[in-house]
């Protein structure tokens, strides 16, 4: 058996390692991303393909925000959020707005999808840029004022035992509403909930439409775009799932900090938040 020291090595390298490919595999994978859809004019003119172009933008601003200060943090001992209160509510601030509005883009598409690919006109006519781009303008605002708490409450607490200070919520409920409304709920449950739903109708769509009488070009637009959705929907499942599992396991059990088993813990809980943000790495 591993010592317990042995163990929290294996968890930091992990950590290093693993975030720094994942930040430059990130932002790369995004750039590029960016790049196709706004090149193509059939993207450009694509309701879902517009979704997809933004959660690209907002993924990079989720790795930029929250896993680069990690990396720093974990390479060099720097902790921007612990000497500047001013950045320890701003990086919390845009790292709330850019993952529940990329996440909320991602439900978009698939919704966009299965509406795009609806025999019935009524729903087919919800699929449309002009939607899109409200829709994208009003889910920002939204979750930037959904932020502004954030700004309230985070304040540099002062750790037990210690000199040092946390970044951290100074307000209780606040902090519960962060706990499971905010991670569990916004960020886990309910975007698998929405993509798995009607990523399952989309599929169903799709199935559908070579009894159709529809242009051949849209016809493979609309099945690209749905493979495409339907992939990352699957990534979702993946990589949000083991997150959600090893973070409800940190909140039920109480474990001695120097204890085996929490050296164990936090191995599988640094293991899946660097799966967690490979979500966000390898979108599309």
């Amino acid at each position: 058996m591993l010592s317990i020291d042995i163990v929290n090595q294996i968890s930091i390298q992990f950590s290093i390692y693993f975030g720094v490919f994942t930040f430059i595999a990130g932002i790369i994978g995004g750039l590029c991303n960016v790049v196709v859809f706004l090149s193509l004019k059939t993207f450009r003119e694509n309701s879902c393909a517009f979704y997809l172009t933004i959660m690209s933008i907002l993924d990079i601003g989720q790795l930029t925000s929250s896993l680069f200060p990690r990396n720093l943090n974990f390479l060099f001992s720097i902790d921007w959020s612990i000497t500047s209160l001013a950045y320890c509510k701003l990086r919390m601030f845009f790292f709330q707005a850019c993952s529940l509005s990329s996440n909320t883009c991602m439900c978009l598409a698939v919704i966009d999808q299965y509406l795009a690919t609806c025999s019935k006109p009524q729903l087919q006519r919800y699929s449309s840029i002009k939607v899109a781009h409200n829709s994208v303008c009003f889910v920002i605002i939204i979750w930037l004022l959904h932020g502004i708490p954030i700004l309230l409450f985070y304040t540099h607490i002062p750790v037990l035992a210690s000199d040092s200070y946390t970044c951290s919520s100074s307000n209780t409920i606040f902090q519960q509403y962060w706990t499971y409304g905010f991670i569990l709920c916004l960020i886990c449950a309910l975007p698998l909930l929405v993509t798995g739903t009607f990523g399952v109708l989309a599929y169903h769509n799709v199935s559908q439409l070579a009894y159709r009488e529809i242009p051949v070009i849209r016809r493979e637009t609309d099945k690209q775009l749905t493979i495409m959705v339907l992939i990352q929907v699957l990534f979702n499942f993946c990589f949000i799932v083991p997150y959600t599992i090893v973070y409800m396991l940190n909140l039920a059990i109480n474990l001695d900090r120097q204890s085996y088993s929490y050296a164990q813990l936090q191995l599988a809980r640094n293991i899946t938040i660097a799966v967690y943000y490979w979500y966000f790495a390898v979108n599309l």
